[in-house]
């Protein structure tokens, strides 16, 4: 009976070892996560803005059309790719939850 203990024990102690490995493992590339989380977050509170303030994004796009029609529209179709590229982005990890 103490040669199961003391084999289990010793198991035990294995599993505990290898159990502090990946945690240090996931913490150390959950590092680089995080820095890319935080820009995430700095590009949406950016968003919020342009949200909040339709009248200054108006006049900043009335401005370019004015002053540089052909930019512009170049800009837009980006823009739009872009969007488009993040909404199919959003959907699909939306989905993997």
């Amino acid at each position: 009976m103490n040669e199961k203990r003391l084999e289990l024990a010793a198991r035990r102690g294995a599993l505990g070892a290898r159990i502090a490995s990946q945690r240090d493992a996931l913490s150390y590339h959950a590092e680089s996560l995080e820095r890319l989380l935080a820009k995430g977050d700095a590009t949406l509170r950016g968003i919020d803005w342009l949200k909040q303030h339709p009248l200054a994004v108006g006049a900043s796009v009335a401005v370019a059309v004015i002053l540089r029609p052909g930019r512009a529209i170049r800009w837009a179709k980006r823009g739009f790719f872009v969007w488009r590229g993040w909404q199919l982005v959003r959907t699909t990890l939306s989905r993997l939850r």
